[in-house]
């Protein structure tokens, strides 16, 4: 199947409909929580929470003894949580640095879940099969009631996000700030926390525990370079999200053998490198360009000066001088001539060159501010 084809049997086919739209509402929502990990500085936040969640999964099979998805997802989401609010302890009441405590956790649980999940496939039970999907993710088996699911939970986190926007802007920027305002910032703090753990719980069908990070963190990594206004970042962090489930499927729709959940965490990271090379704030393309534009301005103030120290010995100040008594100034080059003379700060006949008014008044400026600095 070709991406045309792919899309043209979009609207018409019930499985790609479901999957697609399915990816693209997780995208969506890991875009707009991600926003809020990322500037908290919580990106391991995210991989600890999807490996904590699953020895939930395991233990909800366990006790229930089916695969309802429902179900797991529920022990997941409890599993995640404890996880959560084990690391927060940690970091509270002892002394460990926060990254340590997301480390211990992340093994801790993993290292549990995997010996649950070795344990229930040793068991003579034939639910059991498919278990590991959760791993890394199977988009495959997206159903219309998990789509539904998910575009309840993010029309709730958007109600949530509008109802709270003030006091979550506040403590994303100066939590101090915020207590002394009198807002409950635990309270705050636990419903962002809660709402993350939220959608990863709801990602690990699609992508999986040990990708889910990356679907959390990659959309909203992307959407910081290309603004400072939080609206902003999470929309964009929303539609890169969307666009990374949507294409990331259509890809793996399209090419036999390629897990969706893969699929779309590398486009998000195409995403990612895209932003981090050609977004004009803080992209390396263009910060490359500024540096060599200041470069060359530094070069083109120094040797206008170099010529003001020579002019103002003169009572003309447009008195020719030979172009030769620049070659050994460091910063002086044909091209720095060439861009002083279309600047009009200086006037250039054969091999001789002169001041202009405006060249000098210029020049005494920076030659006056550079001693206001000094």
């Amino acid at each position: 199947m070709t991406l045309s084809e792919y899309f043209e049997l979009l609207w018409s086919d019930y499985t790609l409909r479901t999957i697609t739209l399915g990816t693209a509402v997780l995208g969506a929502i890991c875009g707009m929580l991600g926003s809020f990990a990322v500037l908290r500085k919580q990106s391991l936040l995210g991989d600890a929470i999807s490996h904590a969640a699953l020895p939930g999964i395991a233990l909800a099979f366990l006790i229930t003894g089916a695969k309802d998805t429902n179900v797991l997802l529920l022990g997941a989401l409890v599993s995640g949580l404890i996880g959560t609010f084990w690391i927060r302890g940690m970091t509270q009441k002892t002394h460990l640095k926060s990254d340590t405590a997301l480390g211990l956790i992340l093994s801790l649980f993993f290292g549990f879940g995997m010996l649950l999940l070795t344990f229930i496939q040793k068991q003579p039970n034939a639910n059991q099969a498919g278990l590991d999907k959760y791993l890394f993710g199977q988009a495959a088996t997206l159903v219309e009631k998990d789509v539904t699911l998910m575009v309840v939970v993010t029309s709730i986190c958007l109600i949530v996000l509008l109802l709270f926007w003030k006091e979550f802007k506040i403590l994303l920027f100066d939590a101090d700030y915020t207590k002394t305002l009198g807002f409950n910032t635990k309270f705050i703090d636990i419903l962002i926390t809660f709402f993350i753990v939220l959608a990863i719980v709801l990602g690990l069908q699609t992508v999986g525990v040990v990708l889910m990070s990356a679907m959390l963190l990659a959309p909203a990594a992307a959407a910081r370079q290309w603004t400072n206004n939080l609206s902003v970042m999470i929309l964009l962090a929303a539609i890169f999200g969307a666009f990374s489930g949507v294409v990331g499927t259509a890809i793996s729709a399209s090419e036999n053998n390629l897990s969706t959940g893969p699929v779309i965490v590398l486009v998000a990271a195409v995403f990612v490198l895209f932003s981090f090379v050609f977004s004009p704030g803080r992209g390396l393309l263009f910060r490359e360009i500024r540096f060599r534009q200041n470069r060359r301005d530094l070069q083109l103030q120094k040797t206008l000066q170099f010529m003001y120290g020579i002019a103002k010995d003169h009572e003309d100040i447009s008195h020719p001088h030979a172009i030769r008594i620049l070659n050994n100034f460091q910063g002086f080059t044909k091209g720095t001539l060439r861009k002083l003379e279309e600047k009009e700060w200086i006037s250039i006949q054969g091999q001789e060159w002169a001041m202009t008014d405006k060249g000098f008044s210029e020049a005494k400026n920076l030659y006056n501010q550079q001693l206001k600095n000094d």
